[in-house]
């Protein structure tokens, strides 16, 4: 006779499994709510504590901690058979369990002495052993695959290639478990741990990294990392980082927003009435750079939007939808890379640099914007403050962006030197800046860069504030009658 042993926290799908189980002559052992949620279905089941003959203890902490119930799931079939049959040990054949919540509940502010009541020890030491032997039994953890399971009682067995799938979930599971455990405890009363620890699933590898010469993969199961194309080439590298780049700065904007990135940093952003309108402005803030560029865009492209897409070249096109009659002429180019819009994902930051990593989180916070020059900004200049300061946010330091009322006019990225940046901006923009807003990523150190901006038509200007020659730029902006917003945040990204 085959066993199966079932002991899960999350009740969901055992019962219908169990009863396949039994309908096929699968023993069944369980014990404490698992048993329960059985015999209350009028499923039959052993007892656990009836087949090892000692009763669970210590408040359920010790129910499966047995030597007939690891001996059954470490027993190897054919080397220790007889060992096994000596001490009356069932060889268990399916093991399905699932853990105590502790990701979920550390998440609740439980005082520890309760916490830790919520870390699993016997379901740990179980699947592990089970996926240690898992050329003899299947190994199972998730709920989302019990329709394996079903099919191997079926058919009569797992196969080698489903069980060693099994016992790699199993011990990838065991492993992210235990990674929350200790990173919570090495930060407790800390804001971050001692000893970090992460895991991310689905690695699928890229054609190369930055360049050809590297290698690289990428993992993650939500967010931008868990994006494939539905359409056109592989995703590369740079690609997602472009995208990541691009669905950041979007996200900034809940009206039809058109992003357009390229080497992570924008070249063109604007909002309109309409997502097409909104494209065409950010695309003419700097049409070369948006040649074989990046797009995100957050409403749905249509039929005439993307037939504007297949006359350019783009090397990803990502929005929050497709219309059918835009992904039949999207197929024309075959090497455009078309993905849906992923929602976006809060998480801590993860740089590596070598021999470690650098980890940042974002708390909440408010920035309280003052206007701190004699003149208060204009609604439209004030309008386009607010547009340039949230691309700003997202363009490499060091960042000025010149804006009109909704739309990008020059950008100025990267650059070591603010004036510079300030300068490259005013020598990119194609349209004029007349009445532009200005804005910094970083506090104005020196008045220059404020006065490079006015001496090209800005008549507002926004940063963060806090240099002690803050009030040599404040009088600079008074005597070029410039609106001066200070923010007292910094947005420098490196």
């Amino acid at each position: 006779m085959k066993w199966a042993l079932l002991s899960v926290w999350d009740k969901s799908g055992i019962i219908e499994l169990a009863g396949v189980l039994h309908e096929h002559e699968v023993g069944i052992m369980s014990s404490g709510g698992t048993g329960k949620t059985l015999s209350e279905a009028g499923i039959p089941f052993i007892e656990v504590s009836y087949y090892t003959g000692f009763p669970e203890m210590m408040d359920g902490r010790v129910k499966t901690l047995h030597p007939r119930v690891h001996g059954g799931l470490l027993g190897r079939r054919g080397i220790d058979d007889l060992v096994m049959q000596a001490h009356g040990i069932h060889p268990i054949d399916i093991l399905v369990v699932n853990l105590y919540p502790f990701e979920e509940m550390s998440g609740k502010d439980l005082p520890l002495e309760e916490l830790i009541e919520y870390i699993d020890v016997g379901g740990p030491a179980m699947i592990r052993a089970a996926a240690k032997n898992y050329r003899d039994l299947a190994v199972v953890v998730d709920p989302g695959d019990y329709p394996l399971v079903k099919k191997a009682v079926l058919s009569g067995a797992f196969t080698g290639t489903e069980r060693i799938m099994l016992a790699k979930k199993a011990f990838s599971r065991t492993a992210a478990y235990d990674a929350s455990i200790s990173n919570y405890l090495h930060a407790e009363g800390k804001e971050f741990p001692d000893v970090y620890t992460v895991q991310f699933r689905n690695g699928r590898p890229l054609r190369y990294g930055e360049n050809p010469h590297q290698e690289a993969a990428i993992y993650g199961c939500t967010g931008i990392a868990s994006a494939e194309p539905f359409q056109g080439k592989q995703m590369s590298y740079n690609n997602y980082l472009d995208l990541n780049a691009a669905s950041g700065l979007l996200h900034e904007f809940d009206e039809p927003c058109a992003v357009i990135m390229k080497h992570n940093n924008p070249c063109g952003v604007a909002v309109a009435r309409t997502v097409a309108e909104a494209y065409r402005k950010a695309r003419d803030t700097d049409p070369i750079s948006a040649y074989g560029s990046v797009v995100a865009l957050n409403r749905p492209v249509d039929e005439s939007l993307a037939k504007e897409f297949c006359d350019t070249f783009i090397e990803v096109l990502c929005a929050l939808a497709f219309t059918q009659g835009a992904l039949d002429l999207l197929k024309t180019k075959e090497n455009m890379r078309v993905l849906h819009l992923p929602d976006p994902v809060v998480q801590d930051e993860i740089r590596t640099i070598s021999g470690g990593v650098l980890v940042q989180r974002t708390p909440p916070y408010q920035e309280h914007w003052e206007t701190v020059s004699d003149r208060d900004p204009s609604a439209d200049e004030m309008s386009a403050l607010n547009f340039a300061w949230k691309v700003v946010k997202h363009t490499r330091s060091n960042a000025i962006i010149f804006a009109g009322r909704g739309k990008t006019i020059g950008i100025g990225a990267g650059q070591m030197s603010r004036v510079d940046a300030a300068k490259i901006a005013i020598d990119k923009a194609l349209s004029p800046l007349k009445d532009s807003a200005v804005a910094s990523d970083a506090f104005l150190p020196f008045p220059d860069t404020l006065e490079v901006a006015v001496k090209a038509g800005a008549t507002a200007l926004v940063q963060p504030g806090g240099s002690i020659r803050d009030k040599e730029v404040i009088d600079a902006a008074n005597h070029h009658n410039i609106a001066m917003i200070f923010t007292g945040v910094r947005y420098f990204r490196h």
